[in-house]
């Protein structure tokens, strides 16, 4: 096993296209770097793991782990492994410009939506000059937030910019200035009957799993529009379906689904009342994730605690 003495070992388990990363991070002077599938390693040396969603049953195989830093806001590709270390601390990546483009993504798509982009593409299309008003203005807009974490009080600070009222559903409370907070399942059908749009920021956990289902779309009003931008796993995909094919629903703005990459054949590429992005409403920014890593490495051999370190019983 290649590597220097005294060094901590890391294993990194990448996506394709993390290049910059890898150059940022393999060599680094605190710890010595090994990626999954190219480089050699011992298991039984391998002291921290970093990556997304590692197969069922591997991080079991490397028998010294003593912590795990997840490069994405989420961890459940960890937790629904049946086999996965519970006792090992996991630190979660908390990283504000990913907060800030989740934030731009959904405030991108509200616009569009009340601004009512999409009929003038289509008239574009046309070639046809069709003018229409704004039905409403964008103070008598109401935006809900399912999931009022750090990315959503953070999305909310951007949509209030634009005068839309913001809502927030959480399992507790959250005070965040000029946002009505509503917080428990019993006043979930409140949150959802003030929503013009609903946006599903949650985290995946087996409480928030196929939340966005028939009954939750039931609760919205005649023509709302619900945006995803949490995990594909929130949403009963054919329930959607049938809420836009019945015009309960107005439409949908997907960035995450049950199966990634979304197949070809899904009816979603090709519904008129569906926006299709490939999970791309925020991107891990590499330079700010090599700091990350640093930082947890430095931290775990120096004893310091760990920033952002995951409540396994509630999954983030």
């Amino acid at each position: 096993m290649a590597g220097q003495e005294g060094k901590p070992n890391v294993l990194f388990l990448l996506p394709p296209g993390w290049d910059a990363l890898s150059k940022a991070l393999f060599g680094h002077q605190a710890f010595n770097s090994f990626l999954h599938g190219k480089d050699h390693y011992a298991p039984q040396q391998i002291d921290y793991f970093v990556g997304f969603r590692p197969p069922h049953g591997f991080l079991k195989s490397l028998p010294r782990l003593k912590a795990i830093f997840s490069l994405g806001a989420g961890v459940d590709g960890f937790l629904r492994d049946p086999e996965f270390p519970r006792h090992l601390p996991v630190v979660r990546f908390v990283d504000e410009t990913l907060q800030r483009e989740m934030a731009q993504y959904v405030t991108m798509h509200a616009l569009i939506i009340h601004r009512q982009q999409r009929a003038f593409d289509a008239a574009q299309r046309e070639s046809t000059w069709k003018q229409r008003m704004l039905a409403r203005p964008s103070r008598d807009v109401r935006i809900g937030i399912l999931g009022m974490g750090d990315i959503g009080a953070v999305t909310a600070e951007r949509l209030l910019m634009f005068d839309f009222q913001v809502f927030g559903w959480s399992r507790s409370r959250k005070t965040v200035p000029d946002v009505t907070s509503f917080a428990g399942a019993e006043e979930l059908p409140q949150f959802l009957a003030s929503c013009d749009i609903m946006v599903c920021m949650l985290p995946l956990t087996p409480e928030t799993e196929n939340i966005l289902d028939a009954k939750l779309f039931a609760g919205l009003p005649q023509g709302a529009w619900v945006m995803n931008v949490g995990r594909g796993g929130h949403c009963k995909e054919d329930d959607l379906l049938a809420a836009l094919n019945s015009d309960h629903l107005g439409g949908a703005v997907l960035d995450v689904f049950q199966t990634e990459p979304l197949p070809a054949d899904s009816p979603f590429w090709k519904h008129p009342k569906v926006t299709v992005t490939p999970h791309i409403a925020g991107i891990t920014d590499p330079r700010n994730a090599s700091a990350f890593v640093v930082d947890c490495v430095t931290r775990a051999q120096s004893g310091a605690p760990f920033k952002n370190v995951v409540d396994l019983t509630r999954g983030y």
